[in-house]
């Protein structure tokens, strides 16, 4: 089996993903653009081979690679990167390549687009928010009339929060306008909910091999726009509505051999037209693995190997492990380097030695959306990982000093 995998040195925990399908046999291509001398041990050792390009922007490039490798290797049968950034370059050569183990082209209008995944939504079931496609002044006023303020306006083909804010007012509506860019937007009425998601990996029958969650406890586009701490967790044990909700929109979607991270919000109040406080209403798909390093805290929190499982799906279309250790509830709380806090990293590591599962500096590419200075533990009680995000968390104070 001849298997690419895109950018396979970033994120820089992917290499893994590689390992586990060479593993299995698979001879494992990467494309690039990192010089080879400069690629980390971990993944040299995990690629058959690697093809180094100028740019992975840049389209023509990335195809003669995939060419090669074709001309070299014969059919591709598979090709990936698990990242959201790639996935419709991804798309593009699965289609340009005859490669059918994944998202084409044509699949990209209702798994990347904010506005296309509500039909299908819907047809789960599920409800959305209300929305408005950006066109004027006048008509986003007449929106804004409809469901009130605040409103969140976003990129309607967007990675991550970026580009997402929340409007208060009509000032803020008239400054958004004033600074409106090409980049076609969505407007959404403000759902007043918490983010929980559903993390799967998803066979070539559309069933679930593995199934866990997080829950956000600030939201992303508050950790960017207001340059927040990061922290969420891993639940100990996913929840039975999160689970209906995330099988359904499986289904909907047609996911099929994907690795997914699909999101949604748990109201925290009645809200009109989508349900009462503890309903879910849905927010988007992610149709790859929830970004950082959250799959590292999947298999902390389950006791499981998610990279493992991921490349038995993909060569088996199974698990092949008997995956039966404990589960705990794992936290993720990044600090900021601009930020002064209670206590000091040296205190955390001996307070929580025992407990803490990863003490890593964050990407700089990543650090405006998850924190400077990273740390992952895991608990067997709610009432541990609170206590332990409030003592990272404590800021400092005259008198605590």
């Amino acid at each position: 089996m001849n298997f690419i995998f895109i950018s396979p040195n970033f994120p820089v925990n992917y290499w893994q993903f590689c390992k586990e399908l060479k593993n299995n046999g698979v001879n494992v291509l990467g494309i690039g653009d990192c010089p080879y001398d400069e690629l980390d041990l971990n993944v040299k050792e995990n690629l058959n081979e690697y093809y180094k390009v100028d740019s992975l922007e840049n389209y023509d490039d990335v195809y003669r690679a995939v060419a090669f490798f074709t001309f070299k290797y014969g059919r591709i049968d598979w090709l990936e990167s698990n990242n959201e950034y790639w996935l419709e370059k991804d798309a593009m050569l699965r289609t340009d390549f005859n490669i059918n183990t994944g998202f084409k082209t044509e699949d990209m209008g209702r798994i990347k687009y904010k506005s296309g995944m509500k039909k299908y939504y819907e047809q789960a079931g599920i409800p959305t928010a209300r929305y408005h496609m950006v066109d004027d002044m006048e008509s986003a006023k007449a929106f804004v009339k409809e469901v009130g303020y605040p409103v969140i306006v976003k990129p309607d083909n967007g990675v991550g929060a970026s580009n997402t804010f929340k409007l208060h007012s009509d000032e803020d509506l008239q400054k958004f306008f004033e600074e409106l860019g090409p980049v076609q937007y969505i407007m959404e009425e403000f759902v007043d909910g918490r983010i929980c998601s559903y993390d799967a990996i998803i066979n070539s029958k559309g069933e679930p091999l593995f199934e866990s969650g997080n829950v956000t406890l600030v939201s992303i586009m508050d950790t960017v726009n207001n340059e927040a701490d990061s922290y969420y967790y891993i639940d100990k044990k996913l929840r039975d509505d999160i689970r209906d909700a995330g099988r359904r929109c499986v289904k909907s979607f047609g996911v099929k051999s994907r690795f997914i991270h699909l999101e949604f919000f748990r109201l925290l109040k009645d809200q009109d037209g989508l349900g009462k406080k503890g309903d879910i209403v849905a927010l988007e798909v992610n149709m790859r693995p929830s970004g950082g390093f959250t799959t590292d805290m999947l298999n902390y929190a389950n006791s499981v190997d998610v990279y493992k499982i991921w490349a038995d799906m993909i060569v088996y279309d199974r698990v092949t492990e008997n995956y039966k250790g404990e589960h705990f509830y794992c936290p993720f709380v990044g600090r900021r380097d601009d930020r002064r806090y209670a206590h000091s990293d040296w205190e955390i590591i001996e307070k929580y030695k025992v407990s803490l599962c990863m003490h890593v500096r964050m990407p700089e590419v990543l650090a405006a959306a998850m924190g400077n200075q990273i740390y992952i533990g895991k608990f067997k009680t709610k009432e541990a990982m609170d206590g332990f995000l409030k003592f990272l968390l404590e800021p400092e104070t005259a008198e605590n000093t």
